[in-house]
């Protein structure tokens, strides 16, 4: 259990020098109780009171790095129980599980290929579990190989053969993969693998208990580079136990369970299997583990976790400024709207759509929607007229007309007096955009 912010309080200079960004030495101590700062935020704070206050310093759950070089994922590193107070700092790591008795390249192939792009966002698989499904040794390094030259991604090797796991290594222990799993049968030869190669290691216990006991074990060891897996497959039980480990390593500062978890999907039917993985993203997990390779699932799941890992507190928005939609020239038509993310890629995707070259202009609301923008004074006649102005549009266009949105029509009047433009009131919604560019710019 972490120290209480009074006991921490007892070990800082107490001078109330701000100098943390918190106006009392207090008020940092109590933060610091909770996980929300650092100790190296304190500039004046002793060499021994750093010792003392160690375990308070160190996050509640730990950082864990898997993969080596420039591919390197990273899990932990938590500190919040609801995103709203915060924010989720590592997004959950997806990976698919290939069995090393399957078609191996096929099934690389079929990974490789799930990357998508979407409202400027790229998506990716991140990672291969390999499995030893065969329960050959040879036939698990074998795989290695393979599949180690078929792709760049991450790795999780899956056996509790410590034989097997040694030849798998010998292959890839390069990438640092996630070594999968230390049992209570075989925890000792498996934390030696893992301190030897400097790799994570997945802890698997039968049982949240068998599982903090294990965990002491290996740290016992002086390993504690871990992700845990408390054992659970069925989808109740596992939202149980991954809340229950957030709440204990987060709230009650228990050491035991402060390391990010794991967890393989058990759901033969895909779109089932789907909803369970939507659920543990949610759920604080870690790394999740998959079998299917379909895209029509997969998409919508990365895009959940894109949602899950953004800041709340933070709208998601494009950089301002002015957009070219094809090859554009001076009769090219110019569109404007706000620069929230969602809204300026639905008007992108509707402006391509329509064939015509075209510049948009996204001016900077602040990331915030139109209507939005428009009742908070950010988007208004003087801002966009300062946006056509400062983006140097007159000498992009010869014709000096702009599209605004139909929602904010009334805006027409003021733009056209303070930009000297023709302003053009275009659809409330940006699906009307492809008939309304249709009748009037083709």
């Amino acid at each position: 259990m972490g120290l209480t912010g009074l006991e921490i309080f007892k070990h800082l200079p107490k001078t109330n020098c701000k100098k943390c960004g918190f106006p009392t030495c207090l008020a940092f101590a109590m933060a610091l109780a909770n996980g929300k700062t650092s100790l190296d935020n304190c500039p004046d704070v002793s060499d021994v009171a750093k010792e003392a206050l160690s375990s308070a310093a160190a996050p509640p759950i730990r950082l864990v790095k898997v993969g080596s070089g420039d591919n390197v994922l990273e899990m932990g590193d938590e500190t919040e129980i609801f995103r709203h107070d915060k924010r989720f700092n590592h997004p959950t790591v997806v990976a698919i599980a290939v069995n090393d008795n399957e078609d191996i390249d096929a099934k690389i192939d079929a990974i490789n290929g799930l990357a998508f792009d979407r409202v400027g966002q790229h998506y990716e698989v991140d990672m291969v579990a390999l499995v030893n499904a065969s329960g050959d040794a040879a036939t698990f390094k074998a795989a290695a190989e393979k599949a180690a030259a078929k792709t760049q991604k991450n790795f999780t090797l899956v056996t509790a053969d410590v034989a097997a796991m040694e030849g798998a290594l010998q292959v890839l222990a390069g990438r640092k993969p996630v070594i999968y799993a230390a049992d209570k049968d075989n925890y000792e030869k498996m934390t030696e693998l893992a301190k030897a190669n400097g790799c994570p290691l997945a802890v698997k216990g039968e049982n949240l208990d068998d599982l903090a006991e294990l965990v002491d074990k290996i740290v016992a060891l002086g390993y504690r580079e871990l992700v845990l897996d408390p054992g659970s497959r069925d989808t109740s039980k596992v939202l149980a136990d991954m809340t229950q480990i957030r709440r204990l390593a987060v709230r009650k500062k228990f050491r035991s369970f402060g390391y990010p978890t794991m967890v393989f999907t058990s759901k033969d039917d895909p779109q089932e299997e789907m909803l369970q993985a939507i659920t543990y993203i949610a759920k604080y997990t870690g790394l999740v583990v998959l079998n299917t390779t379909k895209k029509e699932l997969l998409l919508p799941l990365l895009s959940w976790r894109a949602n899950v890992y953004t800041d709340p507190q933070k709208p998601v928005a494009v950089e301002p400024g002015v957009y070219e939609i094809g090859e554009v020239n001076e009769n090219s038509p110019v569109y404007c709207t706000t620069n929230f993310s969602l809204t300026y890629f639905l008007v992108e995707g509707e402006v391509d759509a329509t064939r015509i070259p075209s510049y948009i202009i996204s001016v900077d609301t602040g990331g915030i929607s139109v209507l939005t923008a428009y009742a908070d004074n950010k988007f208004t006649a003087e801002k966009i007229a300062a946006a056509i102005k400062d983006l140097g549009m007159e000498e992009k266009v010869k014709h000096k007309q702009i599209v605004i949105p139909g929602a904010v029509a009334v805006l027409k009047g003021k733009l056209e007096d303070e930009s000297g433009w023709e302003v053009i009131v275009g659809p409330r919604e940006s699906a009307g955009i492809q008939k309304f560019a249709k009748e009037r710019f083709a």
